[in-house]
């Protein structure tokens, strides 16, 4: 494996994290804030990550590491760069500028071998069953299990003979997510895992989610639904305007005495 730089040391975290404002292409960038995060060797690491389209930033200059056995929540506001981010991770959409490793590889093959990815938009045809779904996983991806796939199914009481022509949209995502979460990888990426389904059923995906959640991998789950996944999340990484404001435990928010619901609303109220 070739090597690569190491993370720079993280600064120790302001008293009160700075708010960016908009981006203003030739203004000069504030340095994000980093609170203390376990060490751990990183199973994602990305240095100066930039995705432009024309003279639109959608992601601007973010460094990150991201150690294994974390669960962090990519917080933002629609337009921040979360689904820019986790498509450059996964690799699908190739950085302006910048390197993103997945367990110290570079984006291809090797790395998506490693990670498992949720997008925001379902991407199966509506004329598969379920089971035909979870066919082409495991065709696909030699780390699939299948038993877990089916287990998971029937948690969510979904039907594997089911056309996906006669499922909801909701019950849809719910398909996806067992067969992103019923892969052994060591990074899942989940594009708001909760943004399509109904209140009721929110709580329900997190414990499937955590319920397939092995210790030693590293899910980053974007989401604007803050309240909903707090109590999953062990980091956070706040992006606004394509720019990181703020990476840290989520230890660091309750330690000021309020909860990253309460923090997130504040930093991103109108």
């Amino acid at each position: 494996m070739s090597e690569f730089p190491p993370p720079q040391p993280a600064p120790a975290a302001p008293e009160t994290p700075q708010p960016t404002p908009a981006f203003a292409p030739d203004a000069p960038q504030p340095t994000p804030a980093f609170a203390p995060l376990p060490s751990s060797a990183p199973v994602l690491w990305c240095q100066n990550l930039t995705k432009t389209y024309g003279s639109a930033v959608a992601l601007d200059r973010l460094t990150i590491s991201v150690p294994a056995g974390r669960i962090v929540g990519l917080l933002g506001p629609n337009g921040s760069g979360k689904t820019t981010l986790l498509k450059m991770i996964a690799g699908v959409s190739h950085p302006t500028a910048g390197e993103v490793r997945v367990a110290g590889l570079p984006v291809g093959p090797q790395s998506k071998a490693l990670v498992s990815y949720l997008p925001e938009r379902p991407y199966f045809s509506r004329s598969m069953r379920v089971r035909e779904m979870l066919a082409y996983f495991a065709d696909f991806y030699s780390d699939f299990d299948g038993a877990l796939a089916h287990e998971m199914l029937s948690r969510l009481g979904v039907d594997p003979a089911a056309a996906c022509s006669t499922l909801s949209k909701g019950t849809v995502e719910k398909v996806q997510l067992t067969l992103v979460m019923a892969r052994h990888a060591a990074l899942y990426l989940l594009d708001e895992p909760i943004g399509g389904v109904d209140p009721a059923a929110r709580d329900y995906i997190l414990s499937t989610i955590i319920r397939a959640y092995r210790p030693q991998s590293t899910i980053i789950l974007s989401t604007h639904l803050v309240r909903d996944v707090e109590s999953v999340l062990d980091d956070f990484i706040l992006l606004r305007y394509g720019q990181m404001l703020l990476h840290a435990p989520v230890a660091y928010v309750r330690e000021k005495g309020t909860t990253l619901d309460a923090f997130f609303r504040e930093e991103f109220r109108c």
